[in-house]
């Protein structure tokens, strides 16, 4: 029996009036940031490392562009903090390696070194241990201007995309993916831009780093991270003996391999459509051979470009873009706080998302169980990387629309398939990664390349709370096997303090509230720090609704649609509501 459509005409007390006149004051706003085509989308903010990052790699590409160079200096200028360095979060302390870039790329725009601002930064490098402690990908973007020695990186031999696909490039997250491919090439290629006299890092590191180079790391550890730090310096002399040498038969096999990888992923939006892909892909390109005013490179720069935010007289460059995040999000705002699930501008903003659901299989079909593709990305174009966590968001806001009868039979399959896939995209622990399935195999996070240990995607309490408040939008409950398998990968991962981790967001509290909205929506009452109390004693499972059938794979839900009127969730009984 399919489950019953749980939304209900709202029974609650109506709102005090001020709290309905700011309502309708939002609702009014965000409608009239609409898009004509029916999306919303809105800066995505990040540190400045990105701004930096670009700054270097219009530099390196010969593409500096005065004027826009100059905005994006102040906009850095105005962001360094009283330490002398800068964030790589909101609100955080002056991190070591963004303070390194952001120095570079001020440093390469004209600005002194005797400058204050530099040098302050210069104080906070230096007494935070130099150019030897930065990241693994910042010593890489400094190898390419010759301010690091290619020596002292962990190596990654191009000959690694030879290897079986499940050995490495399957078990790492699509970000690492997209982000490792090219860097393969450009470790073959190893380019260097010179750096005009005076102009280089010099003063960051000591005279013996510049004469000698950077310490080896020491591997007096234990485990996979001496294992890997052992393999390394296997790797370097294989390089030295084989691998770099002229004749490696591997090699052009290797690069031909890396090319058509990239080139099958380019396009609109970009490589990935995320800033360190798609900055790597334009650099991979150049080495490769594609000259600048080669199709694929222009293109790959142009979506770059629509990366920069004009803000006044400053700029600065987004991680990606996020329309069908935005839109989704915006949607169910405006439903869930009375816009009438029928309205013209949800209509057009569900006709846009629609065009949106990806109809080709993507990396994600490696190891998920469904087949056919119905999952939706966060970007405007993004076909090979749907996640889980906009497609929940997305179910969700079409859900709850009221659509007219033409529209909703396009609607119907729409969502089933982007059910089917999401249920699908269940990992074995019972939880959700955002882009594949079983990508969980920590002992990689040891391996020295990935020293910024989010080489992964497993499962995470946000987003198992967002595919169960999903289910629950379609009227799945606690005896729906998914649901089930979720409830018990969040009891194994509350915290001792009752919170959940979330990976996506603002951390505790964004995991916490993720996973008691998805708790409330399939049925179970929330109960304060710990939500694994059975009944009759204490709070459990609703039983508000009839169990459903169906399968991860092939979900049945019956198609009912709201009536008029604010929607919300019915409070299920239950001792312990918070």
């Amino acid at each position: 029996m399919a489950p019953e459509r749980h939304h209900v005409r709202t029974t609650q007390p109506p709102l005090p009036t001020e709290v309905e006149q700011a309502l309708a004051r939002v609702q009014a706003h965000l409608l009239g940031r609409q898009h004509p085509d029916g999306y919303w989308v809105y800066p995505l903010e990040s540190g400045p490392s990105i701004t930096a990052e670009y700054l270097l790699l219009l530099r390196q590409l010969d593409q500096v562009e005065p004027d826009k160079e100059q905005r994006a200096v102040r906009y850095l200028l105005r962001s360094q903090l009283p330490d002398g360095g800068w964030p790589i979060f909101y609100d955080g302390g002056g991190d070591l390696s963004t303070t390194a870039k952001v120095y570079f790329a001020l440093k390469l725009a004209g600005l002194s070194p005797l400058s204050q601002p530099l040098r302050r930064a210069r104080e906070f490098i230096q007494v935070h241990g130099g150019l030897e402690r930065v990241s693994v990908f910042t010593k890489i973007t400094l190898a390419q201007f010759g301010q690091y020695p290619w020596s002292g990186i962990p190596s990654m031999p191009a000959e690694l995309i030879l290897l079986p696909r499940d050995a490495f490039f399957r078990s790492v997250s699509y970000w690492s993916r997209t982000v490792i491919i090219p860097l393969l090439v450009i470790f073959a290629c190893r380019p260097v831009w010179k750096v005009p006299a005076g102009l280089g890092l010099e003063e960051l590191a000591p005279e013996r780093f510049w004469q000698e180079g950077p310490r080896p790391e020491a591997a007096s550890l234990l485990g996979w991270k001496r294992f890997f730090l052992g393999l390394d310096r296997v790797i370097k002399w294989l390089e030295r003996v084989a691998l770099d040498r002229e004749g490696n038969p591997l090699r052009p096999l290797a690069l031909r391999r890396a090319e058509r990888w990239i080139v099958a992923r380019l396009g609109r939006g970009g490589l990935g459509g995320i800033y360190p892909a798609m900055a790597n892909a334009v650099v991979a390109l150049r080495c490769l051979g594609y000259p600048a005013d080669h199709p694929l490179v222009r293109e790959a720069l142009r979506e770059l470009s629509l990366l920069e935010v004009s803000d006044g007289d400053e700029l600065w460059v987004q991680p990606c873009l996020s329309p069908v995040w935005d839109t989704s999000l915006a949607m169910n705002a405006l439903i869930e706080t009375g816009l009438p699930p029928d309205n013209p501008a949800l209509l057009r903003a569900a006709e846009w998302l629609l065009g949106k659901q990806t109809r080709q299989a993507g990396d994600w079909m490696a190891r998920s169980r469904v087949r056919e593709p119905g999952g939706w990305y966060f970007q405007f174009f993004n076909e090979w990387y749907p996640d889980t966590d906009d497609t929940a968001v997305v179910l969700m806001a079409l859900r709850k629309l009221r659509p007219p009868t033409g529209f909703r039979e396009r609607l119907e399959p729409a969502m089933e398939r982007g059910l089917a896939w999401l249920l699908g995209m269940q990992s074995r622990d019972g939880g959700w990664g955002a882009y594949d399935v079983d990508n969980n195999r920590a002992f990689l996070n040891q391996i020295p390349f990935a020293d910024h240990g989010a080489l992964l995607d497993p499962s995470t309490e946000d987003l198992a709370g967002r595919a169960l408040e999903a289910m629950g939008e379609f009227g799945y409950d606690l005896n729906f096997p998914p649901a089930r398998r979720a409830l018990a990968f969040l009891r194994r991962t509350q915290q001792p303090s009752g919170a959940w981790y979330g990976r996506w967001g603002g951390n505790y509290i964004y995991g916490t509230w993720s996973v008691l909205r998805g708790l409330a929506a399939i049925g179970l009452p929330t109960c304060g720090r710990a939500f694994a109390c059975a009944p009759p004693n204490g709070c459990g499972p609703a039983r508000t609704r009839t169990a459903a059938g169906g399968s991860a794979a092939t979900p049945t839900w019956t198609p009912r649609w709201p009536g008029p009127g604010r929607v919300a969730h019915p409070r299920p009984p239950g001792r312990c509501w918070g």
